[in-house]
């Protein structure tokens, strides 16, 4: 008697005008150590207008590709027709832009034949050829001090949510919950939500690494920590247990601050306030500079993660008032960039 499916992976990737970190993808898919007759690849072009098709279709590879193209309407909606169209007994969900190490799928294949997960995802990290910038965004992301371990770390202060740049399902979490929501920001969160409460055995699998490129300059790195300030009040609307204190407090200092200063300018004597936040600010920041040169050897990333870390608690914490304000006004969902977002 035959497989009851026909790979035991399929590897979903949504795609909007991404053919260059598509081809970077593809060579890192075909340099894995794992049987390429026991995963397929399956893409679902979200609307590109940037030769992505033909990119796709003259591909000669040794594992199996379903290339599916529709007109743009969000990655959620490109995800789920990848798993309408998918034939593995799991998904496995990478971004566009993230290359994936040899050991990849030996990683995740060995742990979930182990620990029999129902959903799963593994870290993000940068890889030592991506540049000076990509690393320092990389590092205000995955520190404890940049995100206080929420992104795939076990001792992570928060619980652990596969997110869609590296996030699995056995096919059956599919069948029994449908697809993922429209939101465009925390639709990976708003699915790992409902399959934590639907009761599913989740887990970490640290060594299924990925690296991940993330945004190319200061700009776009602002514009996406903004909006994910913006999804996480909305996740926190549906789901009490997804808005801690940690998540908060970005807007809770911001606020704090500007207080401080309105409050300094009409009684002098209120700056000690002000000042002492600038004392905690550059600890933080000598910190910084001290740990990301450690992981790195770099001093320009680390010099640069100084920036990239107070940018992101910036961008974090005034996409979570621009959240807030628009719960306050009564919407029904909070959005943030919506036009130009990669620009």
């Amino acid at each position: 008697m035959g497989k009851p499916f026909a790979y035991t992976y399929s590897i979903i990737v949504a795609t909007y005008n991404r053919i260059g970190e598509l081809r970077e993808l593809v060579a890192s898919l075909e340099a894995m150590d794992y049987p390429s007759d026991d995963f397929e690849w399956v893409v679902v072009d979200d609307g590109s207008s940037d030769g992505t098709a033909d990119y796709i279709k003259e591909l000669d590879t040794d594992f199996d590709i379903q290339y599916h193209f529709q007109q743009n309407q969000g990655p959620g909606a490109a995800r789920n027709r990848a798993m309408a169209e998918a034939r593995g007994q799991y998904f496995i969900f990478l971004d566009s832009d993230v290359i994936v190490p040899k050991n990849y799928l030996q990683a995740v294949n060995q742990s979930v034949q182990n620990e029999r997960w129902d959903a799963f995802g593994g870290p993000d990290d940068s890889h030592p050829s991506f540049p000076p910038l990509l690393q320092a965004i990389n590092y205000s992301m995955t520190s404890f001090i940049g995100t206080g371990g929420t992104r795939g770390r076990k001792d992570s202060i928060t619980q652990f949510y596969p997110r869609s740049f590296n996030m699995g399902i056995h096919r059956k979490v599919y069948e029994d919950l449908g697809g993922m929501n429209d939101l465009r920001h925390g639709q990976d969160m708003d699915f790992s939500a409902r399959i934590y409460r639907a009761g599913y055995k989740v887990g970490l699998i640290p060594d299924a690494v990925v690296y991940h490129k993330r945004r190319t300059s200061f700009k776009k790195f602002y514009k996406q920590i903004f909006n994910w300030g913006v999804a996480r009040i909305n996740l926190g609307r549906a789901y009490s247990e997804m808005l801690k204190p940690i998540h908060l407090m970005p807007a809770f200092l911001i606020a704090v601050l500007l207080v401080s200063l309105g409050i300094a300018i009409f009684y002098p004597p209120f700056l000690w306030v002000v000042f002492f936040m600038a004392f905690g600010a550059l600890g933080v920041a000598v910190f910084a500079v001290v740990d990301s040169y450690k992981k790195t050897r770099s001093l320009r990333v680390a010099y640069l993660s100084v920036i990239t870390l107070f940018l992101q608690v910036f961008a974090y914490g005034l996409g979570s008032w621009s959240g807030l304000w628009q719960w306050v006004q009564g919407k029904v969902r909070a959005e943030g960039f919506t036009k130009n977002y990669y620009k």
